[in-house]
């Protein structure tokens, strides 16, 4: 074999095999794709044999476009700059590649054209099913869905209704986290959340207030802050000005994510207000970068790096027929940790 053949840089095609084996180009291709009751065993041999020598390759992307199949999934999440979608997406891939197939990664950055945009390119790939991360009711989306195509969505529940799910149990994850504040002695507890929620952030705060509600806070004592946008950094940071319009911070808040405590974190910096100490606050994700950047925030933290097998594991079942199911990975309090000396 030549060095150019070993290295890949002239593919070998099938009219060469042919040549080698003394067959036709058509004998080849049928032998390739395992159609061998039309040859000779000899001949089947010969052909084999020419492969080997010539260090013939089939090329899997054409196959799979002529059978309309491959080993493609398709990621779409959305911004991929937050840590959280990051840890999501690398133990995806890992679990894909584990069970054979190959991820190809799109950040939609929470926006439901781009997300169409993305699907219909996916489309014409042959992907073999799709991984929602955090997506956006869109029409292209709810085409798909309407279709059957193999989704599971992450994080965020499917804006349609049903489908396969992977996540926490969100409105758990908010009452939680308000049971951390009351436990403190806190009695008139915040929630910081964006205008414009999605489903994950509306349960988060749904949890929080029942639960606060349940615990004898009034909801009128509930200090409500929230601003539009899509930056959950921005939001924590414009909501958090009402706490400094009033000029009384609350003793306690839950931010709907880690990135809108780090939000509201800045502005507190700004205000002079520490925290913890004057303001005690929670957050729901458990990022991997706050113990290296964030040692201040207590959070309710998802074992986003674990989803990945969940994903896998509920891709396999709707690829064998079996109906769409949820799998929800537990949550816990993860504190803030304590300054040393």
């Amino acid at each position: 074999m030549s060095d150019a053949n070993r290295t890949g840089v002239t593919p070998v095609s099938l009219a060469t095999v042919a040549a080698k084996a003394g067959v036709s180009i058509a004998t080849v291709s049928r032998i390739v794709n395992g159609e061998t009751g039309r040859a000779s065993s000899e001949t089947v041999a010969r052909v084999r044999q020419a492969i080997e020598s010539v260090g013939y390759h089939p090329n899997q992307v054409g196959r799979a476009l002529r059978r309309r199949e491959s080993r493609l999934v398709a990621m779409l999440a959305a911004n991929l700059d937050n840590p959280v979608m990051a840890a999501i997406a690398a133990s995806t891939e890992a679990a894909l590649r584990a069970a054979g197939y190959v991820m190809i990664l799109c950040d939609t950055h929470d926006r439901s054209d781009l997300q169409d945009d993305y699907l219909n390119a996916m489309r014409s790939q042959v992907v073999q099913g799709y991984v929602m991360v955090a997506s956006q009711p869109s029409p292209g989306l709810s085409d798909f869905v309407a279709r059957g195509a193999p989704m599971v969505f992450v994080s965020r529940r499917s804006p349609f209704g049903g489908g396969a799910y992977v996540g926490t149990d969100n409105v758990a994850a908010g009452a939680d986290a308000a049971d951390y504040l009351l436990d403190l002695g806190i009695t008139e507890p915040a929630v910081v959340f964006p205008s414009q929620g999605s489903s994950t952030t509306r349960d988060r705060v749904k949890g929080f207030c029942d639960r606060a509600v349940l615990r004898g806070v009034p909801d009128a004592a509930i200090c409500r802050a929230e601003a539009p946008g899509t930056s959950h950094l921005e939001i924590g940071y414009a909501a958090a000005r009402s706490f400094a319009a009033r000029r009384r911070w609350p003793r306690g808040a839950m931010c709907v994510s880690d990135q809108v405590a780090y939000g509201v974190h800045r502005l507190a910096r700004e205000s002079g207000v520490r925290v913890p100490g004057d303001c005690e606050l929670v957050g729901i994700d458990g990022n991997p970068i706050n113990a290296w950047l964030a040692p201040w925030l207590t959070s309710v933290a998802i074992p986003h790096p674990e989803f990945g097998p969940s994903i896998v594991d509920l891709l396999v079942s709707i690829w064998g027929g079996e109906p769409p199911r949820e799998h929800l990975l537990p949550h816990r309090i993860a504190p803030a940790l304590k300054p040393v000396g």
